[in-house]
């Protein structure tokens, strides 16, 4: 794959491989997505495709007498790793993890709003893969805009590493004869590819990926069915490529590019983990994509 530099503005690049039907879309008409799943589903194949790409030598990359395309894999062998981030992006993951035939874990991430206003990101903290919490990521962007300092977050980062801890708990805690989701604890070496269903100011995503990280990874990937542009501009600096589908040019929030975008709960996330590691171990295959709906002209 080229970098970023080789691609003018508006042109796919590194950071938005994105498929033709849906390129600079933007509301109204139907949304891109039925649902997180099928966004799975479309995400993952794209992702398919381009790490196939990328390794075009690969003498796997066709099964023997079948003709179709072979999972990509690490030169060792080795699947990539795949982790969502809770709640919306287990089920976005675990389209894309069935996809690459990969192991699908969660990957906890909290927000750190701004104390008057919680749902203003300043900056988000990650898990780090010990049962604690990474350091905490900051926008600092955002932090001169609205006059606060790291010490003045002191209070909320507190009160989110808690939850993070409590979440957690939850995920790596299944309940007894729940099979748990897949986990790829040792990352060193391998490629990982962090997947959300939508990525708005990529505060999260830059914890995840920096979290990711320290643990190891050679490679990163950010994964995400709809991006708003300047944060997947923002984001390269935290991973190698950014992988969307949808980069509109009037971005407002995620849920408006989805027909469904219902709250998940925590039964729901676990039902999912439990769901995909069955299916890896059992060798599932990749379904075949829905077809692709386009979105309406630009606004």
């Amino acid at each position: 794959m080229s970098s970023p530099s080789e691609h003018g503005p508006g042109e796919p690049r590194l950071g938005e491989h994105r498929s033709s039907e849906h390129r600079d879309a933007a509301p109204p008409g139907p949304p891109a997505f039925a649902d997180r799943t099928e966004a799975g589903v479309l995400l993952g194949a794209a992702l398919r495709e381009a790490l196939r790409r990328s390794v075009p030598g690969d003498p796997e990359r066709v099964r023997a007498g079948s003709g179709r395309a072979a999972p990509p894999r690490e030169a060792d062998g080795a699947p990539p790793c795949v982790f969502a981030l809770p709640r919306g992006g287990v089920p976005v993951g675990a389209g894309v993890a069935r996809a690459l035939n990969a192991p699908l874990d969660v990957l906890m991430v909290r927000k750190i709003g701004h104390p008057a206003e919680p749902e203003l990101g300043l900056g988000a903290i990650a898990e780090d893969g010990r049962g604690g919490a990474a350091e905490p990521f900051f926008d600092p962007e955002m932090l001169r805009r609205v006059g606060l300092t790291r010490e003045d977050l002191t209070e909320v980062v507190a009160r989110e590493r808690a939850e993070l801890a409590r979440r957690v708990g939850v995920y790596r805690c299944p309940p007894a004869g729940d099979a748990g989701p897949v986990r790829a604890a040792d990352l060193a070496g391998r490629l990982v590819v962090v997947v959300d269903d939508g990525l708005a100011t990529g505060v999260t995503a830059r914890a995840a990926l920096r979290a990711v990280r320290a643990r190891g990874a050679a490679r990163t990937i950010l994964a995400v069915p709809v991006a708003a542009r300047g944060a997947a501009e923002a984001v390269h600096e935290e991973t190698d490529e950014v992988v969307t589908l949808v980069t509109p040019r009037r971005f407002r929030s995620v849920g408006e590019w989805y027909a469904d975008f219902g709250q998940l709960t925590d039964a729901d996330v676990l039902a999912m983990l439990s769901s995909s590691g069955e299916t890896a171990a059992a060798g599932g295959t990749t379904p075949e994509p829905p077809a692709v709906r386009t979105a309406g002209p630009d606004r």
